[in-house]
C-alpha cells in the first residue's frame, strides 16, 4: 500500500452514526471498544468521534473476532500478533532492499573497475539512477 493510500485510510471521516451502521455495533459497544484501546478515534474541536477506514476495518475485525468466541484479552492478543507479523514482514522487505542496493553497488563497482569485461551484464541507466541524486 502506497503511503498515499495509507494517509487516505486514516483520515478521519466518520461519526459514530455512519459508523454503527457499516459495523452493525452499537455507540456504547463501540465507545467501550475505545475506553478498552482497541480504537483510537480522532476528535473534532467540539469533542465529536470521528473514524476512519482503518478504524472501521478494526472495528470488524473485534466483531468478528468476538463472534469467533474470544474474549476482548483475545482480541488484543490477536492484535499484538498482527502487528508483529506486519513488523515482521516489514524486516524482512528492508532487508531485501538492502541486499539488492548491495548486489547492485558491487556490480556497478565492478563496471567501473572493468567496464568492458566479456559476459558481464551491463546496468542499465535505470538501475545505476539509484546511487546518483537527480
Amino acid at each position: 500500500m502506497s503511503v498515499r493510500d495509507e494517509l487516505r485510510r486514516n483520515m478521519p471521516l466518520f461519526p459514530i452514526g455512519i459508523v454503527t451502521k457499516l459495523t452493525e455495533l452499537s455507540p456504547r459497544q463501540i465507545r467501550y471498544y475505545e475506553q478498552q484501546g482497541l480504537i483510537r478515534p480522532e476528535r473534532t474541536k467540539g469533542n465529536q468521534r470521528l473514524f476512519s477506514f482503518n478504524d472501521v476495518d478494526r472495528l470488524l475485525q473485534i466483531k468478528s473476532y468476538l463472534e469467533k468466541g474470544l474474549n476482548l484479552a483475545g482480541v488484543r492478543e490477536m492484535f499484538k500478533q498482527n502487528q508483529q507479523v506486519l513488523e515482521a514482514k516489514r524486516e524482512v522487505e528492508r532487508v531485501k532492499k538492502e541486499l539488492t542496493e548491495r548486489e547492485l553497488r558491487r556490480m556497478l563497482k565492478q563496471q567501473i573497475i572493468h567496464p568492458n569485461r566479456p559476459g558481464q551484464i551491463p546496468l542499465t541507466h535505470g538501475e545505476m539512477s539509484r546511487f546518483f541524486r537527480h
